[in-house]
């Protein structure tokens, strides 16, 4: 018997590498010594190196960068021998990188994620992969691109700096002095949004408010938006309000894919990519996998509807074991999802779930897997026996 165990982590009670952890400890409690491959999934923003690198045979490296308030910060990255990397904005310009009381959109800079790229680039690598999830900043990619080597001038022909205050004076782009490896160099980002640069469900007035931005900020960003979003527009033809993902991270989207030509994709198609997850597939009884909360939203790209469409071209079934459920989860059933297992359910709420978070889980698996071994044993000739 060959299971899999790939979950998305339980935001603020279980990561991912824990949960698979929990589930081979329930599976050799009841099957026995049993052949298990775990592997540790993230979305794009904090713990997606590290996801990588335990489950892949990537090395790790460390770079000395500039916060988002430009303080040191050391940030790391993962490196193949292939030439690929795989990098992380919250590790550079990241929004647990900056105190409560120092939250500021309009000095935030994404300088230290364009540090981190060059120093993949420095260490040989031309396919990177780049997560932009859990960033501080609202500066439109700006630093970012200034560490790569673009120069943004304000209308008297002075140098900005690239933060979120500078957006509004930007006049003109120049991307001259870009590193001439890019020009050799993929890069894809691991992008789960879908919001445009501007706009009510733009960079700023979404996510601004948890950066720290509030009233005339939030104003003073969006107008500064506005104005990189025609500049860019005038530069290079891309409306970034027609761009699903420009607003992505402050706007860094915008920027990575109109500036730099970057792929913006579904994060989990390249986390199950860079961790081999369709080679695993080969000779496995089950997946098991999971996410926080299971509802409409499951179904866009996110952890279950993509592991789900894989494991069905195999014909592997999937069994998910989530938090708890929201409006539409019965349509994962279509995408290769034969079980759902919410721990939010009978006797246990929620405040337990999230109190007992380890124990909770635990306790679904075992009584789960048992299930399985009970029908299994009823009916041996059963192909599947998971539902």
């Amino acid at each position: 018997m060959k299971l899999i165990f790939a979950s998305d982590s339980f935001k603020g009670t279980l990561e991912s590498a824990r949960i698979a952890e929990l589930l081979e400890k329930a599976a050799r409690a009841v099957f026995g010594e049993v052949e298990t491959v775990n592997i540790a999934l993230a979305d794009g923003g904090e713990g997606t190196v590290d996801a990588v690198l335990a489950s892949s045979d990537a090395k790790s490296r460390t770079a000395s960068v500039h916060g988002p308030l430009m303080d040191p910060a050391e940030a790391k990255y993962a490196i193949f021998d292939d030439g690929r990397a795989v990098i992380e904005m919250a590790s550079a310009s990241g929004l647990t990188l900056v105190p409560e009381d120092r939250k500021d959109p309009l000095n935030a800079t994404s300088y230290g994620t364009g540090e981190l790229l060059v120093a993949a680039l420095d260490a040989g690598a031309r396919d990177i992969t780049i997560g932009i999830g859990g960033s501080a900043t609202n500066d439109g990619g700006m630093g970012f691109m200034r560490a790569l080597g673009a120069a943004f001038y304000d209308a008297e022909g002075e140098t900005l700096e690239g933060r979120g205050r500078d957006l509004i004076n930007v006049a003109r782009i120049d991307l001259s002095g870009l590193d001439s490896r890019l020009a050799d160099t993929r890069i894809t980002v691991m992008c789960d949004v879908d919001n445009p640069l501007t706009g009510e469900s733009g960079a700023t007035y979404v996510y601004g408010p948890q950066k720290g931005a509030s009233g005339k900020d939030l104003r003073l960003l969006e107008y500064g938006m506005q104005n990189y979003r025609d500049v860019i527009k005038d530069l290079t033809g891309i409306d970034c309000d027609e761009v699903p993902g420009a607003g992505a991270a402050g706007g860094i989207g915008a920027a990575l894919y109109a500036l730099l030509g970057a792929e913006l994709k579904p994060g989990i198609g390249i986390m199950l990519d860079l961790t081999g997850f369709d080679d695993a597939l080969d000779g496995a009884d089950l997946v098991v996998t999971g996410e926080g909360r299971a509802d409409f939203q499951s179904l866009h790209g996110k952890v279950l509807h993509g592991i789900g469409l894989r494991a069905k071209e195999k014909e592997v079934p999937v069994t998910a074991i989530v938090g708890g459920l929201g409006d539409g989860w019965e349509g994962l059933f279509g995408c290769g999802i034969v079980k759902v297992i919410p721990l939010v359910q009978g006797k246990v709420t929620l405040e337990d779930a999230m109190q007992r978070a380890e124990e909770v889980y635990y306790d679904a698996a075992l009584k789960y897997f048992r299930t399985v071994k009970e029908r299994k044993d009823r009916h041996p000739e059963m192909k599947f026996y998971w539902t």
